[in-house]
């Protein structure tokens, strides 16, 4: 990874920032906060979240042993004329007393079932669920700071919107002057009908504009709604000169940071380290395991010598070490499949690396860009506002024709729209940005009560460049402590 963002770095990095902090607006922060509550989809991403706990949470005792209570009755009635029925016929519980017939068969016993994890299959399973989990958790926070963003676009997008329905009221109390103006020179013989008509077409063009805008400030409205999880209603807003909207600097800081501050990274990241573990499992498997079982317990077939030690006691106890030998290629393909699952993940993780870096780049110089623009439109809108000013005085002396005043009324409605236009994407690429560089998010709270991670489980926090990615050996070894 490069070491400046195409020459551009600072010594602070604003995805530290909070975004109350960053927007500097109480309703906009309010907006936000309420959907960090209410928003349907980081709900349904909290519970993806608690299945991938859940599923964290039941490899923990894999590799433990398994106690089971068993408690049982039956009867049991051999032919006489089968080996069992003519054994138990030769045999006497007590001299000249024979066996119950059908024989009774009391028994409440305790087995105990463990797999002897030599070849750590079951705790890298168990550590890769938990990575997995970290992963979802990480996911969901990414989502959130792209909701923090699309919240503040469609805000500032709603400021554009009455900024632009102000910008119409001006422009159609100016028309209807100028119709006015027409009005009275027509009646003094120094204009004619053309120019009224003109000017009625442009006050009604607008007023029918102020319609659209209307619609379109419903919608936008009622996205922020959506986002923050409430029926539609009006969205408060700050009253400000939308001109001279400005937020918080921005401080990019270096490259490396966003490995830590991007939530997408960190998910790249943790399947990355999920992956290699899962090769280490599906290696295991060609090697032998060891089950041990044990049972201990009291048999009788009457319930009154059920507890008389040591004769109706009964134990066992066996192990068995099983090792795949012949025809060994359903557990060759999960190894192979293991393999590409981690070469995906390497380029996930270097894709979205690579994305981020992009995207950090692409919207500092927006912002740089498109604040430069509104400036120099600044300026070009005060000169139009001189020129329409300059052009109606004219007008109205009879020294200048109705359609130098049109003209120049038109010029500066389009100019005011695409300032307003450009001042709103400059808003948004300082949101974009913001979050491009890992702002907005939450600090993971990781349920270590449930989910653990071995400390013998590394994996190093990125990918080295121009190095292959490991296929077996992908978890390398913890450094020592210096």
């Amino acid at each position: 990874m490069p070491d400046t963002f195409n020459g551009s770095y600072d010594e602070t990095n604003s995805a530290e920032l909070d975004f109350h902090a960053l927007f500097d607006d109480p309703m906009l922060s309010g907006l936000i906060d309420q959907a960090m509550v209410d928003n349907q989809e980081l709900k349904i991403l909290a519970q993806d979240i608690d299945i991938a706990n859940n599923e964290a949470y039941s490899w923990t005792g894999s590799y433990l042993p398994f106690l089971n209570l068993r408690a049982g009755a039956g009867i049991d009635k051999p032919g006489r004329y089968t080996r069992d029925g003519a054994v138990e016929d030769q045999l006497q519980i007590a001299p000249g007393k024979a066996f119950p017939e059908p024989l009774p068969n009391f028994l409440l016993a305790a087995d105990i079932s463990w797999e002897i994890d030599i070849w750590r299959k079951l705790r890298n399973s168990r550590d890769a669920a938990s990575l997995r989990y970290l992963a979802t958790e990480e996911g969901r926070n990414y989502i959130t700071t792209r909701l923090v963003a699309e919240i503040a676009e469609n805000y500032y997008e709603l400021l554009a919107l009455d900024k632009r329905m102000e910008t119409l009221d001006i422009t159609i109390g100016l028309q209807e002057r100028s119709l006015e103006v027409a009005k009275a020179n027509k009646e003094a013989a120094r204009g004619t009908e053309l120019a009224i008509q003109r000017f009625q077409a442009e006050v009604r063009k607008n007023q029918s504009e102020k319609l659209i805008i209307q619609q379109e400030l419903i919608e936008t409205e009622n996205r922020i709604n959506f986002l923050a999880g409430r029926y539609p209603q009006p969205v408060e807003r700050k009253l400000v000169d939308f001109f001279e909207l400005n937020m918080h600097t921005l401080n990019i800081g270096v490259p490396s940071q966003m490995l830590n501050n991007r939530a997408d990274i960190r998910q790249a990241e943790r399947e990355l380290q999920a992956a290699g573990l899962e090769i280490q499992v599906a290696k295991a498997r060609f090697y032998p395991s060891l089950v041990l079982n044990a049972g201990v317990g009291y048999s009788a077939f009457n319930p009154r010598y059920l507890f008389i030690t040591p004769e109706s006691l009964v134990y066992n106890a066996v192990g068995e070490l099983v090792a795949p030998v012949i025809n060994r290629r359903a557990i060759k393909a999960d190894y192979m499949s293991a393999n590409a699952r981690q070469l995906q993940a390497v380029y996930k993780y270097q894709r979205t690396v690579l994305n981020a870096f992009t995207e950090v780049v692409n919207r500092i110089n927006k912002v740089e860009n498109y604040g430069k623009s509104v400036e120099i439109k600044m300026q070009q809108l005060a000169a139009l506002e001189e020129s329409v000013d300059v052009a109606t005085k004219l007008f109205q002396n009879a020294r200048a024709e109705y359609v130098e005043v049109l003209l120049a009324q038109r010029d500066l409605q389009d100019a005011k729209v695409v300032l307003i236009e450009t001042k709103q994407q400059q808003l948004a690429a300082i949101v974009n940005t913001y979050q491009a560089l890992g702002g907005g998010g939450v600090i993971p709270t990781y349920d270590y009560g449930r989910v653990t991670i071995s400390d013998e489980q590394y994996v190093p926090p990125m990918i080295e460049e121009n190095v292959p990615p490991m296929l077996d050996e992908s978890v390398p070894p913890k450094p020592e402590e210096k």
